[in-house]
């Protein structure tokens, strides 16, 4: 949200904005050069069926973030501040393919049970 945006907010609509930044700050993951999706586990079925239809480079991208965060946190260290994770960088990415993934399991599953 930029400037412009937050300035037409009300007053509890930017307190919600300035505390869902400080919590996303506080999780520490865009320190560590993740993106929020990174997060997500893949030892749920859904979930690592979807990573494995991402694309190969998205596939090679969330896979060296997270070699390269689990180094960080066993060296107790943080990125430099210019390699942290922008807002704008943490977009949405493996959702839509967990979307896909559920919404055919559950047809599936619905013509399994027929």
């Amino acid at each position: 949200m930029g400037p412009k945006v937050v300035k037409q907010l009300s007053f509890f609509q930017k307190i919600k904005y300035a505390f869902t930044n400080w919590y996303i700050y506080a999780c520490g993951y865009r320190q560590l050069g993740l993106r929020a999706e990174d997060l997500i586990m893949d030892d749920v079925p859904d979930v690592a069926e979807a990573v494995k239809r991402l694309p190969r480079h998205e596939q090679d991208l969330r896979s060296f973030r997270l070699k390269r965060a689990c180094d960080l946190t066993m060296k107790h260290i943080i990125l430099p501040k210019d390699q942290w994770t922008k807002p704008e960088e943490d977009i949405s990415y493996l959702f839509p393919y967990i979307d896909l993934v559920k919404k055919e399991r559950l047809e599936r599953e619905k013509w399994d049970h027929q």
